[in-house]
């Protein structure tokens, strides 16, 4: 049985001695009717962390986000994020975070300019910003240049750009990102991967974000999270991709969604 051979792991990052949780699962299982989308998924994300969630398609990661969100409530177990439960403080919750969906596509005939998406971003502080913050943010994701441009005639990594600007105006504690590199050009993914680096590193937000580009993960990633319906890994990257089991159960299982879904 594939499930049993990848190997489980849940050590902590020896970086940090007393290592501060800021995202707690416990149990977390959601079901629709007979199919169990998520199964007793359990694991802590620690402040600091750069988190890469992997899995194949239908392995239940954005849902996994949705619940961590509290866009998605139906479900078992329990979420706690700062200490606050999701479910019941979801509002407090989300002026600390900073997300970014799975697709930012806008359409062209969309009307509004760089500059104004992000300043929809300020509205967690009732519409004030620090504009020393937001020349800061300007010149750290490098947007200056199409500040007054309409946002659906940017390219899908310019976009993504004013997207993580627009999510951060507001100084979020942590950064979600749900396969965020999907509409990013090759020739600028390397760009988009140091900005991510250094907001961890530079600005010690705590990032969570999916991908299926395994080399990316592995490059700018502290820790993992290997995910199909249960939780298979969870622990630091290097332990991760270091482990050829690890590499080719994860393989197998993507051959075997792949096969799977277009067999139907």
């Amino acid at each position: 049985m594939v499930e049993s051979e990848l190997v489980s792991s849940e050590k902590s990052s020896t970086s940090s001695p007393d290592p501060i949780p800021l995202v707690i699962l416990e149990n977390v299982t959601v079901k629709n009717n007979s199919d169990v989308i998520l199964d007793n998924i359990s694991f802590k994300i620690n402040k600091g962390d750069f988190l890469g969630i992997i899995g194949p398609n239908g392995a239940g990661k954005t849902t996994l986000f949705k619940c961590i969100l509290g866009l998605n409530k139906e479900f078992e177990g329990s979420i706690r994020i700062f200490d606050k439960d999701i479910r019941r403080s979801a509002k407090e919750i989300y002026k600390r975070i900073g997300y970014i969906p799975q697709s930012n596509s806008f359409d062209p005939r969309f009307p509004a300019t760089v500059n104004e998406i992000i300043h929809l971003g300020t509205f967690k502080n009732n519409g004030h910003h620090n504009k020393e913050k937001l020349e800061e943010l300007i010149q750290l994701t490098g947007i200056g240049e199409y500040l007054h441009k309409r946002i659906g005639d940017l390219s899908g990594g310019q976009q993504q750009r004013v997207m993580i600007a627009k999510a951060l105006i507001h100084e979020p504690e942590l950064l979600i990102l749900d396969e965020p590199d999907t509409a990013i050009d090759a020739g600028v993914l390397k760009l988009f991967y140091k900005l991510l680096v250094k907001l961890n590193k530079e600005k010690n937000i705590t990032i969570i974000w999916s991908s299926h580009d395994l080399d990316a993960v592995n490059m700018v990633s502290s820790k993992v999270a290997c995910l199909y319906k249960k939780l298979f890994f969870h622990g630091n990257s290097k332990e991760f991709f270091s482990n050829e089991n690890n590499l080719k159960t994860f393989n197998e299982y993507s051959m075997h969604i792949h096969i799977k879904t277009h067999s139907h």
